[in-house]
Order: C-alpha cells, then sequence, then structure tokens
C-alpha cells in the first residue's frame, strides 16, 4: 500500500531544518549564481534579489512578519502567512519577474517545511497534519499540485519527514509538552517509537536517510528501521534544538545550550552526531564566537559555515571538530532580544554563501574557496529571514 494510506487524501486548487547537499565544485559557482535568486524577508515585504549582482528584481509586500523555506524546486520559496504556506515564485533560472502567488496550502499556523527524496513536506503546528507533494510538480501545476494531508493526533509543534520508501517520521506531543517521535511504514503501522526526547524539536536527514531529531537533554537517531537515544554530555539539560545537514555526509551539525536560564540567543557551541557511530560530541566554539540558530549553514564538502558574533564566517570540519578558516565578513553584532528580531542569517548555495547585515541594511556574497565578498546589495529595508532558490 502507498504513503496514501497514512491519511486522508486532498486534492487542493487555487511555519534551525533540512538541507539539500551542497558540495558543488567552486568552479560552477559563478554559473549556478548567475541563476539564483535570493528571497530575503522583511517587516511588511519580501525583496527578490539577483543571486549574481544582489540587486533587486522585485519588492512584494507580505505580512509584518514571515518566514521563509525553499520549496525544494529550485524556483520557489514557501512563506509562512497566517493563512498558509503561500508560495513565492522567485523566477529563479528564467527572465520571468517574481511573484508571491495566489498559490496557498492552507495550514494552521504553519511551521516546519522539509525537503527530501523528491518529496516536499509541510507541518501545520496548529493542527500536527502533514502535506506532502511531489516538489517537481510545484512548477507544472496550474494552483496547488495533488498532496497527501495526514492528519495529526494532538497538535504541537512538531515536524514530520517521508523517507524514499515511504516510512512516515512526525514527532509525538500535545500542547503541554513534546516528548518524542513515531515512525510508520507504507501501509501506515507504527512499527517504532520513543518517549525519551522532551522538547523534541528540528530535524535534519544526513547520509543514507539517517534522520536525526533534537531533545532537552541530547538526540534521537532513526537508521535502518531503530531509534537509537543519544544523550547529551551535560544533565539534565543539554538542548539540541536545530541540525544542519548535508546528505552525503554521515555527520549532523546541530546547535547546543547548556544552560536553560541563560539571557539572550547566542550559543558558544555545536554538537556534532556520527549517525553511523550513534555518538554526540559536543565542540566549544573559540572565545567571542557565539552564534544563533540562523547562524550555521552546510556548504562545499560537507563542511559547516558558522557566522559568528565576531563578524567571521568559521569553517568547521565535522570529521574533526576543528575550525579550519576564518573569513571576515560583516561587524560585530549582540544576541537579538527576541528570536524573532532582524539578526545575521547565513545560507549557501553552490559554493557562495550570502550572509545579511540588519545593523547595516545590506547582504554579502562570499566565495566559500577563497572566502572574498564578492558582491554586496545596499538594500532600503532592514533584513530579516532569507532563502536562496538556485535555479
Amino acid at each position: 500500500m502507498s504513503l496514501l494510506a497514512l491519511g486522508t487524501i486532498a486534492t487542493l486548487a487555487a511555519c534551525s531544518s533540512s538541507a539539500a547537499p551542497a558540495d558543488d565544485p567552486a568552479s560552477s559557482a559563478a554559473a549556478s549564481a548567475a541563476d539564483a535568486r535570493i528571497a530575503v524577508a522583511y517587516e511588511g515585504g519580501i525583496l527578490v534579489l539577483d543571486g549574481t549582482t544582489l540587486e533587486t528584481v522585485a519588492d512584494l509586500d507580505s505580512e509584518e512578519f514571515t518566514r521563509l523555506n525553499p520549496a525544494g524546486d529550485g524556483r520557489s520559496v514557501m512563506v509562512t502567512m497566517s493563512e498558509g504556506f503561500q508560495v513565492l515564485d522567485t523566477g529563479a533560472g528564467t527572465t520571468e519577474e517574481p511573484e508571491l502567488t495566489d498559490t496557498i496550502f492552507a495550514a494552521d499556523t504553519p511551521g516546519h517545511v522539509v525537503r527530501h527524496g523528491g518529496k516536499t513536506i509541510l507541518y501545520a503546528d496548529g493542527t500536527s497534519d502533514t502535506t506532502i507533494f511531489d516538489t517537481d510538480a510545484l512548477a507544472s501545476s496550474d494552483g496547488l499540485p495533488e498532496v497527501e494531508t495526514i492528519p495529526g493526533v494532538e497538535a504541537h509543534h512538531g515536524v514530520s519527514v517521508v523517507l524514499e520508501d515511504g516510512t512516515f517520521l512526525t514527532t509525538v506531543g500535545n500542547a503541554d509538552g513534546r516528548n518524542g517521535i513515531e515512525v510508520r511504514d507504507a501501509s501506515g503501522a507504527v512499527t517504532a517509537s520513543n518517549d525519551q526526547c522532551p522538547g523534541v524539536h528540528g530535524e535534519g536527514t544526513a547520509a543514507d536517510e539517517a534522520v536525526v531529531f533534537g531533545c532537552e537533554d541530547g538526540a534521537l537517531v532513526y537508521r535502518d528501521g531503530e531509534i537509537v537515544k543519544l544523550d547529551a554530555p551535560d544533565q539534565p539539560y543539554g538542548r539540541m534544538g536545530n541540525a544542519y545537514v548535508s546528505e552525503t555526509s554521515p555527520i549532523v551539525v546541530g546547535d547546543y545550550k547548556s544552560d536553560p536560564d541563560a539571557e539572550g540567543y547566542f550559543l558558544d557551541a555545536v554538537t556534532l552526531i556520527d549517525t553511523t557511530a550513534d555518538s554526540l560530541e559536543v565542540v566549544d566554539l573559540p572565545e567571542g564566537v557565539e552564534y544563533t540558530f540562523r547562524g550555521v549553514a552546510r556548504g562545499p564538502d560537507d563542511l559547516a559555515y558558522i557566522i559568528g558574533s565576531d563578524g567571521a564566517i568559521h569553517v568547521l570540519d565535522p570529521e574533526t571538530g576543528e575550525l579550519t578558516e576564518s573569513y571576515p565578513v560583516i561587524d560585530a553584532w549582540e544576541s537579538p532580544v527576541e528570536w524573532q528580531d532582524p539578526h545575521p542569517a547565513i545560507t549557501v548555495a553552490d559554493g557562495i554563501a550570502y550572509v545579511t547585515e540588519p545593523a547595516t541594511d545590506s547582504i554579502h556574497a562570499v566565495d566559500l574557496s577563497t572566502g572574498e565578498i564578492v558582491a554586496t546589495g545596499e538594500l532600503d529595508v532592514t533584513p530579516n529571514e532569507i532563502a536562496v532558490a538556485a535555479g
């Protein structure tokens, strides 16, 4: 039986996760950047920028605060709006004008967007319903593509993943808290579960479809039909809440927080989760190098790139846990007061890192093979969230 048996089928007409592999050769970066477009959210709107020059291609009205996630088709961005996930057509790879379309995947409190195995998976926190569609169908459909809707049981801030064989993984919780995950096969039967993951948050799919979920005291790893709990070195609180992955690497880089009462949103350590060895290691960053959930991305050679509070991109080798390079990009900055507040963010596509600098209303493109800033875009607004459509 197909994945459709997991829930009701809905065909419709016209809300840190997962990263695609990012190990393209540096020599292809310029050609790819020429096709890319960058979506930048600001208070009340979204800019779409040219991937090479960082000049504004379009300025679109939106709601006061929106979150942006690539849809996975190289062109579209999912915008979390009050009615659901609204599709932003960036026009990447074409000469077409960007458009915030009328295509909306209805959702009560839209949350996480996951891309894996040719599927795009949308999670609604208000109902815990999961909406799944073939990523490639987004561009070819007139309005919404056909979707599969898997009803939630108890609403919570969660996330779901679908593997290539139809295996469905989803978080378990309710309004009072979240405590683990459940795994179902393509017929809808529960094949594995774990309720020893307090505050479960975030996910990432690594090499060989090993999936990691963060916990307030470690992480869960699902691989080959089994769930393994990995304990953090700090107990009872050692939280990993966001996974930064490459699907060609078995090692997941996660954020890490060991003090539940710490003020602000700065973090000064990362986790390295080896999904083949079932190990979790915490790596402290150098003094003066802090980051937030928006500050880590995977890139060329499966390395991790961290935009630190000192304004530099720090290159982390997940295999060794060592920082191998440091590229100055922006001025030093302080922790946001609220997580929604504008503060530097980094995303990587085809060997180019795009880094926002809200303090100067600008964005920078950095060639990760050299650390050189190859373009700077001066904006008329203060950038907040960012997403790349690579064309």
